[in-house]
């Protein structure tokens, strides 16, 4: 019988089953999941207690192309021994590499706690196992999980007689602690669980989570020998771990260290002492580059597990199986509302089912209430906040929704306390405990780490947005009331940047935007958070004056250009009004915006009544949006808390830092800061002690300081490729993100992309505008690089120009992409091209990635000089020739040699003087001889061809044009040689089509000067050393 397939990466055409649901309550997530490695694939299905036998089971294929098929059960035959498997928690998602596909599962969860009752549980994610689908490693790796699970005692893990398994508190592991199993594909990562507090302790109680930086750095012990560490630190390939790690533990450390010593003596001699050669001879000769592509790719492809897997282990995700945590109360009540309304009209218009009742809506009010409970849960969520959506793909189009977990970024706490029994108004008035939840939901748009991601992206989403809900009940005189407030942090929404090069950079607007799309980002970025949230209150908590003025200034301006009557601006220089420790200042800020709490109100449900709804939003931000911003908005909350108290007749204890109140009001708002810190800047937040303990101390801003210098390393060694690793597992880059990463040692925002891609399709148009004679027919166009100065192809200078084909020539466009003009133009006849010639062009040699000779390819033009060579530049006078400029000889090759067409590398001279009237100059003198042959050199751009999520609200893709379909650089040159030629041919011509390197390695390396190497040296230094 066939079974619902789906192949990863290609989604299935037509209808996809993900939308064919029956009309009826939906089963949940499987709680746990039985895995068994078979022969034809990695089988999976539900594990639970009265279902020994389930009516089918789920086989996801050997191979990179993962085949996901439903299929029925076996009734129990003893073909398929599911003794044998491992019970897991849930499913992150497939994930597709260079050289596997790997099924990435939850083995460990922490139990955070039940929202009011037990049908509420939320669970946190603490460890996630990669398993390739190669059957032997699968098998290997299943069978170690298996052994995990019987040495630390996890009965619910283990596949015994479904009846006999007892479900055990998974929240009680030990420790921090980061765990390798020996089997090098497997990575478990467990980070600290819980830790409980007694709110009679006089003991700051401690962050739930470990404080330390969530990009770990490549600790160099000090029994390392020079050559050790220089490795270490320099090559981004792991030889020299692995070799040190093979290394038995009764070995002689200092034998082993005085032989190393040795060796960098005898480099030293060797060498001469030159820096780069000793540098250079140190990597190759204790931790060289991989041998080939596919040894690259196997240590890369274990780079990227390992940092998908910290991703989602470092103690920040969170998932439910009954029910959603990615949308608040009053959202949920707003869907339950809108919906009823809209099942009435089309009961009125006799468009429902006839088997369909509308029920009348009562008064009657469920605080937790799912709307739309006959959809899947991942139906439900909100993919704003859903980050393993891509992942999770697969299993969505096979229709599989019960093997679907979503899971959410941020940051839950449930709590409870007491309060004193002098709270109340009246006498007579019993009060239960208080249950306090703070769950903070923190956006997959624009996601990444604190200097990769600032300000707002072409879309209006901006980085670090970060919705965080406040849920209380207080139970008075047996009467249940439920509260919601929710507030909200983002990146302030313009176009800016801020370098992680130093302890305190100055935030700049970027230079390429300009004031109308500034204005543009931010009409739409509240225009779509308003529809959202309601009315917007700002409140920036940046610097006036200083280094984040400029940007203040800027927020302000744009927002007053705003004229909305829902969004209001607000300033409090934070760092001003508190200078001297005084954060009790902050009373000043909530004292200003008391009218404005008042009119918000807060969501209340009290006795299943409806009371009140919140009205708008206090959207609160700083620089970082991370420590100013957590202090306001946990005063925000304590303020609101009294007034939720106050409503229900209960007075709000005092603010002494004492009381039970406020110890577990203030941790829970300092491991939320903590929380959001780690996961956008590396650290715990600035300034939690005063979150924690209510005062400012002089331990804290040391412990500021260190943090600090934590993330200044952080974004300087690290947060690039970890960016790198966000982007792939989000679906917003292919694996090309890391080829890259290799070269540049940076990763580009995918959105940046999408904005390239269409301003160079405006660069083409203008182009075709400005240079096309009217009634001539563009043919192809192409954006490439090439030196900025013809007959050369290593040169100092290189742009981006724009390539015209028409049916008569070929035209060369200097392109000013700032001003958005053609600067100068040439026109080649068809007829005058003699040849083409196509190969590598390479133009570092530096990096394995960069001397790739099939995605460093280009190719270059010949043509005979000529009158028939138009030639025009864009002035600022009327003349616009070029024997108008003053002249002077470029290098001109030869076609009386046999040799004629023979490469030439001409030494490259200084060119900050050059102009562009010198280089129309060279063309023109190029024209002058008809036995002279000129030439252009192009190299083809990188090629990421872009995802796009089916179903999802975003997408990636790359405007449509001729070259679609290619996935390398040098399917793109074929396309555009052949494109050229066929032109040509069309119009009477048969230029020489020869194969032939533009430029060598060889000759890249001989281009390439020691400054070069050196420079590229530090920063592998720099940028790799934290990767080792």
């Amino acid at each position: 019988m066939a079974g619902r397939t789906a192949a990863l990466p290609t989604a299935t055409t037509g209808l996809q089953p993900n939308y064919v649901v029956p009309p009826v309550p939906h089963p949940n997530p499987h709680e746990h999941i039985a895995l068994l490695a078979s022969e034809d694939g990695l089988l999976m299905r539900p594990h639970r207690a009265g279902l020994p036998y389930p009516a089918s089971y789920v086989r996801v294929s050997w191979g990179k192309t993962a085949n996901i098929a439903e299929l029925p059960s076996d009734g129990g035959s003893p073909s398929v021994d599911w003794k044998e498997g491992v019970v897991i928690y849930g499913i992150v998602g497939l994930m597709t590499l260079f050289n596997a596909s790997y099924l990435l599962v939850i083995t460990s969860r922490s139990d955070v706690g039940q929202l009011f009752d037990a049908s509420h549980l939320i669970y946190g994610v603490k460890s996630v196992v990669s398993i390739p689908l190669v059957k032997d490693r699968a098998k290997s790796i299943l069978s170690r999980m298996a052994s995990r699970n019987t040495s630390v005692n996890r009965p619910s893990l283990l596949v015994s007689d479904v009846d006999d398994i007892q479900f055990l508190d998974e929240g009680t592991s030990g420790g921090p602690h980061v765990k390798f199993a020996d089997e090098e594909e497997v990575k478990i990562l467990t980070p600290r669980d819980q830790v409980k507090f007694s709110i009679n302790s006089t003991d700051r109680p401690a962050s739930p989570v470990s404080s330390g930086a969530s990009t770990p750095a490549s600790d160099v012990s000090m029994t390392h020998s020079p050559v050790s560490t220089i490795a270490n630190r320099m090559s981004f390939w792991s030889r020299l771990s692995k070799r040190a790690s093979s290394v038995s533990e009764g070995a002689d450390i200092e034998e082993s260290l005085l032989d190393e010593r040795e060796l960098f003596d005898s480099i030293i001699h060797d060498t001469n002492g030159v820096p780069d050669k000793v540098i250079s001879s140190i990597i190759a000769a204790t931790a060289p580059p991989p041998e080939s592509s596919e040894e690259r790719n196997s240590e890369l492809e274990k780079r990227i597990l390992r940092g998908c897997l910290r991703e989602f282990t470092k103690g920040d995700m969170y998932f439910a199986l009954h029910f959603d945590i990615t949308r608040s109360l009053q959202h949920k009540h707003e869907q339950s509302t809108k919906l009823h309304a809209r099942n009435k009209l089309l009961s009125e218009l006799d468009a429902l089912p006839k088997d369909t009742t509308v029920n009348p809506l009562d008064d009657t009010v469920d605080a937790l209430f799912e709307p739309s409970v006959t959809l899947p849960l991942w139906r439900r969520v909100d993919p704003h906040f859903w980050w393993n959506e891509w992942l999770s793909k697969p299993f969505m189009d096979a229709g599989l929704h019960s093997y679907v977990t979503p899971i959410m970024q941020g940051y839950i706490q449930i709590a409870s306390f007491d309060l004193p029994k002098d709270t109340s108004a009246m006498k007579d008035v019993s009060a239960g405990p208080v249950d306090y939840i703070v769950i903070s939901r923190r956006s997959r748009d624009r996601a990444g780490l604190r200097y990769q991601r600032r300000g707002v992206d072409d879309e209006a989403h901006v980085a670090n947005f970060v919705e965080t809900e406040v849920i209380m009940r207080v139970q008075r005189n047996g009467i249940s009331n439920v509260f919601s407030y929710v507030q909200t942090r983002g990146s302030i929404p313009l176009f800016w940047t801020q370098s992680g090069y130093s302890m305190k950079p100055p935030p700049v607007l970027a230079p390429e935007r300009t004031p109308a799309q500034n204005l543009d980002a931010i009409k739409r970025h509240f225009r779509r958070a308003v529809s959202v949230y309601g009315p917007h209150t700002i409140v920036n908590l940046a610097e006036q004056r200083g280094k984040e003025g400029m940007i203040t200034n800027a927020y302000r301006e744009y927002a007053t250009k705003l004229d909305a009557k829902d969004v209001r601006y607000c300033e409090f220089d934070f760092h001003r009004e508190t200078r001297g420790m005084k954060y009790e200042n902050i009373s000043k800020l909530i004292n200003q915006l008391e009218r404005v709490f008042e009119s918000q109100g807060f969501f209340w449900v009290s006795n299943n009544m409806l009371l009140s709804k919140q009205k708008g939003v206090f959207r609160v931000n700083c620089i970082d949006c991370l420590d100013r911003t957590n202090v306001v908005q946990s005063a925000f909350a304590r303020h609101v808390m009294s007034m939720q108290l106050e409503a229900v007749g209960l007075l709000s204890p005092p603010q002494s830092g004492k009381s039970g109140v406020e110890v577990i009001f203030n941790d829970v708002w300092a491991n939320n800061g903590d929380a959001i810190s780690r996961a956008y800047a590396g650290t715990s937040a600035l300034k939690g002690d005063f979150t924690r303990t209510g005062k400012r101390d002089l331990g804290g801003m040391l412990n500021d300081g260190v943090n600090s210098l934590t993330r200044m390393y952080s974004a300087t060694f690290s947060d690039w490729f970890c960016q790198a690793v966000i982007d792939f597992m989000l679906g917003y880059r292919t694996l090309s993100v890391f080829e890259e990463f290799l070269i540049k040692l940076q990763s580009t925002d995918p959105r940046e992309l999408i904005r390239l891609s269409k301003i160079r399709a405006e660069a083409i148009a203008t182009s075709v505008a400005r240079v096309l004679s009217e009634g001539e027919t563009l043919m192809s166009g192409w954006t490439i690089f090439s030196p900025e100065q013809l007959n050369v192809k290593f040169d100092d200078r290189f742009e981006e120009k724009v390539l015209l084909l028409s049916a008569r020539a070929l035209y060369i466009v200097s392109y000013d992409y700032s001003l958005e003009k053609a600067k100068m133009y040439i026109c080649i006849p068809l007829g005058a091209i003699a040849r083409l010639e196509k190969g590598a062009y390479i133009i570092s040699p530096l990096e394995e990635a960069s001397r790739d000779p099939v995605q460093n390819v280009g190719f270059s033009v010949y043509w005979h000089s000529s009158d028939k060579i138009g030639m025009r530049m864009t002035s600022y006078s009327i003349r616009n020739c070029p024997e108008d400029a003053p002249t002077r000889s470029p290098p001109a090759v030869s076609v009386s040699s046999s040799s004629q067409f023979k490469p030439m590398l001409p030494r490259r001279e200084p060119t900050k003087n050059a102009n562009l009237s010198g280089i129309m100059s060279k063309v023109a003198e190029n024209a002058a001889g008809a036995t002279n042959v000129c030439f252009a050199a192009f190299k083809a751009l990188p090629v990421d061809p872009a995802r796009v999520r089916s179903g999802s609200s975003i997408g990636y893709a790359e405007p449509a044009d001729d070259l679609a379909g290619a996935t390398t650089c040098r399917q793109v040159v074929d396309m555009m040689v052949d494109g050229i030629r066929r032109a040509c041919e069309d119009a009477g011509n048969s230029p020489v089509i020869a194969d032939r390197d533009v430029v060598s390695l060889t000759e890249a390396q001989k281009m390439t000067s020691i400054y070069a190497k050196m420079e590229y040296g530090v920063k592998r230094l720099i940028w790799l050393g934290g990767l080792v």
